[in-house]
């Protein structure tokens, strides 16, 4: 069975930084894309991050390019997402997820998924 666990959460000020870690068990962790998504009270989950199986190749949301970078370290069968120059939009409840085989925006996707860990940008 897959499980994805995300930590590193917290509370933050605008402009501030935050590192979201995620722990992947029970599959090959580097033979798929993974990404990050978040969803906003009353918003829907939206796409933030993914890379490839190596973490060579990435996609971002207009909304974080250059803030927020993804990587992965498939030894530790672990995806990171770094976020820098956090604002006030960008929190959220975020969710890493596991891809069926594609590296993609679209959530429909993905076929597994962790808990979320809160991350709240105060201004």
């Amino acid at each position: 069975q897959v499980q994805l666990v995300e930590s590193g959460g917290g509370v933050v000020q605008a402009g501030g930084s935050l590192r979201l870690s995620c722990a992947q068990s029970g599959r090959t962790f580097s033979r798929y894309p993974m990404g990050w998504f978040r969803q906003a009270p009353g918003k829907e989950r939206e796409f933030v991050a993914a890379c490839n199986w190596s973490g060579g190749s990435t996609i971002y949301a207009d909304s974080v390019k250059g803030r927020f970078t993804i990587s992965r370290d498939n030894a530790k069968n672990t995806m990171y997402l770094q976020m820098n120059s956090l604002k006030s939009e960008d929190t959220a409840v975020y969710y890493c997820a596991a891809s069926r085989g594609a590296m993609t925006h679209d959530l429909y996707e993905y076929a597994y998924w962790g808990q979320g860990t809160q991350v709240t940008v105060s201004s």
